[in-house]
């Protein structure tokens, strides 16, 4: 999975093709038909295998649910970031091992953290929800620092209109990792706060 892992970084989804996988392997494409049925399978085993969680797996006994929840959603993100392709595919793909132990780690834990079985759901989707989200925005706004200060020049001729949005200087904030981790304490408070 390594070479078609590296060929998605390389050209994302519409660059992977069995012949091209197969050039890369040094085989014939047909030949890859003995080891996988289709090219979505493909993306299934290259989407599981990068979404792997390399966490120790004691996380889910830790008293510290909220620091083992941080970890694993930082470290979900994280690994779609190095592999934007993977956002892309997951919504949209069957859920291979690695990604169904990292969701079953993580019911594991804000069970053991006392959400009830009847919210636990809930909560799953909602962060599950907020780590899409928040790295497909990230991967999808890429502006410049001019592109940035041009945008905000913009609002603040236009300030009677969106006097917010230009007062809190949305547009200039580019600390992905730090608004990534305070919103997911905005989400987790609210989870601890329904125990």
């Amino acid at each position: 999975m390594a070479t078609a892992v590296e060929l998605l970084d390389a050209q994302g989804v519409e660059g992977l093709t069995m012949r091209r996988l197969a050039e890369r392997l040094g085989s014939s494409a047909m030949s890859l038909y003995w080891h996988v049925d289709n090219k979505e399978e493909v993306f299934d085993l290259a989407l599981d295998s990068v979404l792997e969680y390399p966490g120790p797996p004691q996380i889910a006994e830790s008293r510290d649910w909220r620091g083992a929840v941080v970890h694993m959603l930082e470290d979900w993100r994280a690994s779609m970031l190095r592999h934007p392709w993977s956002a892309s595919l997951l919504p949209r793909r069957a859920l291979g091992p690695n990604i169904l132990s990292r969701l079953e780690l993580l019911s594991k834990t804000l069970s053991k953290a006392g959400v009830a079985d009847a919210d636990l759901n809930v909560a799953i989707w909602s962060l599950w929800n907020y780590v899409m989200g928040a790295t497909i925005t990230r991967g999808s706004v890429d502006l410049s620092d001019d592109d940035r200060v041009a945008a905000q020049q913009r609002l603040t001729r236009l300030s009677e209109r969106y006097p917010t949005i230009e007062r809190s200087r949305l547009l200039l904030d580019d600390d992905w990792d730090g608004t990534f981790r305070k919103g997911l304490d905005f989400l987790l408070d609210g989870l601890a706060r329904d125990k």
